[in-house]
């Protein structure tokens, strides 16, 4: 059963004769007779009665609101996938890294809103393995989270590294490992560690990094804000590594001390990648495509806090290479 079969039984049905119902759909009088009879076949019943006028048999009637309704349903379709080109859509879904909502997304919301003030913003905070989950399942539009390859795979996937940030210490002003400007990496297996929660993927980091470089990790504290990483390590010996915009508030804090980690020639340092995922299809929207524009624009420079650089910003759609 085709859609132009449906079509042209209800213009026949409207009109009562196949020629005018032909002139009305576009078509000659031999096809919207070919398209009705294979439609009969399907069917299995007479449709109409060939007679003067074309009056609809019994089985017509009663398949008469059916094809309405699937005419209807397949316009409505249509007005809707419409609407969405058109950047018509009654919302949109961002799921962020908390620093992410906190220092960058401010600016690029208050802009979207101005340009689509019709369009619901919904920004949700959550860690990266979570934003990419509800990426995933649809849930949302776009994440801003930082780069992991083995989560973003997909052809229809679009991951955009957006800035390159260090990964440093936070620890208390009074703190032993505070007395130095750099943190020997030796040092980090000796004190206690406060970390994010499952989920967040600077946990997986710092425990990649610490087996990496044979650093013993003691993780006694599992947190997922960064204000309470602040608030836990200012008295005792408690330690945390943490992103660069992780730590703009502790470096203004005088019961807070932040330390890079010492390198040595030929070591790398220790930093993380955020990116903008979403997919293909998405970036075919008005509204995700301008929000996506916006976030290139005005996470700029002289907005990033120390330890964190623009890094080349590049468009890889994994999976397909």
């Amino acid at each position: 059963m085709r859609l132009e079969q449906l079509q042209a039984f209800l213009a026949i049905a409207e009109t009562g004769s196949f020629q005018q119902a032909a002139r009305q759909c576009g078509f000659t009088q031999s096809t919207i007779s070919r398209q009705i009879q294979g439609l009969e076949a399907e069917l299995g019943l007479p449709l109409f009665h060939r007679s003067a006028q074309a009056k609809l048999t019994l089985g017509g009637e009663r398949f008469l609101p059916h094809a309405r309704k699937i005419c209807q349903e397949w316009d409505k379709a249509q007005q809707e996938l419409g609407d969405l080109l058109a950047g018509k859509q009654p919302e949109l879904c961002v799921a962020a890294i908390h620093s992410v909502c906190a220092y960058y997304l401010p600016p690029v919301l208050q802009r979207f809103c101005q340009q689509f003030p019709d369009v619901q913003l919904r920004v949700t905070a959550l860690g990266s393995d979570r934003a990419l989950k509800v990426l995933k399942d649809g849930l949302v539009d776009v994440a801003i989270v930082m780069n992991n390859r083995f989560l973003t795979t997909g052809p229809e996937m679009v991951v955009e590294v957006l800035y390159e940030e260090e990964i440093a210490v936070l620890m208390g002003a009074s703190h032993p490992l505070a007395k130095s400007d750099r943190v020997p990496r030796s040092e980090l297996g000796r004190y206690p560690h406060v970390v994010f929660k499952d989920g967040y993927g600077m946990q997986r980091l710092v425990q990649e990094v610490c087996l990496k470089q044979g650093i013993p990790l003691r993780i006694v504290l599992e947190l997922n804000t960064p204000e309470t990483f602040r608030g836990v390590v200012r008295q005792g010996e408690m330690i945390a590594l943490l992103p660069a915009s992780a730590l703009v508030e502790a470096h203004s804090d005088s019961t807070l001390a932040v330390r890079q980690v010492a390198t040595l020639p030929g070591e790398e340092r220790w930093t993380r990648e955020v990116a903008m995922v979403t997919t293909r299809d998405r970036l075919q929207i008005p509204p995700i495509s301008y929000f996506c524009q916006l976030v290139r624009e005005l996470i700029l420079p002289a907005s990033l806090p120390p330890g964190v650089a623009i890094s080349n910003r590049t468009t890889v759609a994994l999976g397909s290479s």
